[in-house]
């Protein structure tokens, strides 16, 4: 079982086949999605990847979370996930996951969070059909009508569908096949609607009730990241710093 990644949702568009047929295709965008951290059976009683995107700025984060990046070596991330993967696919911490970790025609699942609509009647909600439009209907004609029984139960069951708050869950959509990657600018073309709203985070895997494709990396498609130089500049002493900014270049000269 492979480690899925974190996306953000940029919108959608329609691509062109060499056949003249147009595909509407959900963009994703993977922004520096790294792995945070590990979790293994001996220490946490499962195995599972940590995964890190976007960039969060540091002032906004706690100090537990400051140390928690600062550990694994990676800058701040706006949002974080957890993905339950088999013991020989770990990733090593740091490494950054790239979109050609899916491959075009194969199928994954994506949840994200649905867009809210606030509170909603019974008809927008659960499709209700509503009452009549005249003959003796008067001023609710988009109700849901009776909601309970007679004396026997005397209550309204829980579960019962009714008007009150809808959109704003988790969803997840199955069986969405992969169109198109992008490993340059970190874009994955997905056919179909994608939950949630323009902006939002969704988190996309390997399709359970499919065959991952021979093709697919493992454990995954990343690149490592260069991250030793910050510790180096952080651990620097001042003078050997000035020092290094006062000499001149070889050739040049000190004015």
């Amino acid at each position: 079982m492979r480690s899925g990644v974190i996306a953000q949702k940029v919108g959608m568009t329609r691509i062109f086949t060499d056949a003249g047929e147009h595909i509407p295709v959900t963009v994703l965008r993977l922004e520096h999605c790294q792995v945070v951290g590990h979790r293994t059976s001996e220490k946490n009683g499962y195995t599972a990847l940590q995964l890190g995107a976007g960039r969060s700025k540091v002032k906004r984060l706690t100090r537990a979370a400051r140390g928690h990046f600062a550990v694994a070596n990676v800058e701040p991330k706006r949002k974080l996930a957890e993905f339950r993967v088999s013991p020989d696919n770990l990733i090593e911490v740091g490494a950054e996951i790239t979109a050609d970790h899916f491959v075009e025609g194969q199928y994954v699942d994506v949840s994200g969070t649905s867009i809210g609509k606030g509170f909603a009647g019974a008809m927008k909600r659960h499709g209700f059909h509503g009452l009549r439009a005249s003959h003796g209907v008067s001023v609710s004609h988009r109700s849901h009508g009776s909601t309970g029984q007679r004396q026997d139960p005397g209550k309204v069951f829980k579960g019962k569908k009714m008007a009150g708050h809808m959109g704003d869950v988790n969803v997840t959509t199955q069986n969405l096949r992969v169109v198109k990657t992008d490993p340059e600018r970190g874009l994955i073309m997905i056919r179909g609607a994608v939950p949630g709203a323009k902006g939002g985070w969704v988190l996309l895997r390997d399709a359970v009730k499919r065959t991952l494709p021979e093709t697919a990396p493992k454990p995954g498609a990343f690149r490592k990241v260069a991250g030793d130089q910050p510790k180096q500049a952080k651990n620097a002493k001042p003078e050997q710093a000035a020092s290094t900014e006062s000499e001149p270049a070889e050739g040049g000269s000190q004015e």
